[in-house]
């Protein structure tokens, strides 16, 4: 299934060079005049080698179509993730080496999707978005309005979102997975 590069997500497989390669970072970047571009950080599933690769917006990703079972993220215990399936409620530990930048984005029964290839967890398919609590960040400002203005924000994973001035410690906002981007209030 072929698919934008902008389309990529953490946890993703594509096949890249006729191999299959787990998606373990994406950044989006527009470098002044020049045109935007997708730096991804892949794993090679077969060597387990970490490389970066530039693609351009408009290249064309093929998707690999592995086994996707809807599962239930559980906890972590150190490195290893715990999802369940809440059919027959069968487990599956991924460990954070796996799931790469995937791991900022998983809260306690949160609804995912496990790939399987080959009978094999390799990865998992994030949410669009998720909520995340913002557990540290500055005072909001009472008189802050909506402007270019932002501050950072570390959320209950540990993952650090640039938000509006008016969020507060204790707030719940929703996260755009594919750049870890603030989006709203949740």
């Amino acid at each position: 299934m072929a698919i934008p590069a902008t389309q990529m997500r953490p946890g993703m497989i594509i096949k890249h060079n006729d191999t299959l390669h787990l998606v373990f970072k994406v950044e989006h970047r527009t470098p002044g005049n020049l045109r935007a571009f997708i730096q991804a950080k892949l794993r090679n599933l077969k060597s387990g080698a970490m490389f970066e690769h530039r693609f351009r917006s408009a290249d064309a990703i093929e998707k690999v179509v592995v086994d996707e079972i809807a599962m239930e993220f559980l906890y972590n215990d150190g490195d290893d993730y715990y999802f369940m399936n809440p059919e027959n409620y069968e487990q599956t530990v991924l460990k954070a080496s796996t799931l790469g930048d995937a791991v900022e984005y998983l809260t306690p029964n949160l609804q995912i999707r496990v790939s399987y290839h080959d009978g094999n967890a390799v990865g998992i398919e994030l949410p669009t978005f998720v909520e995340l609590t913002v557990v540290e960040t500055e005072p909001g400002l009472k008189s802050a309005t909506a402007s270019s203005v932002t501050k950072p924000a570390k959320t209950e994973t540990g993952l650090v979102v640039q938000v509006p001035p008016f969020i507060n410690e204790g707030e719940k906002i929703r996260v755009d997975t594919s750049e870890g981007a603030y989006l709203s209030r949740a």
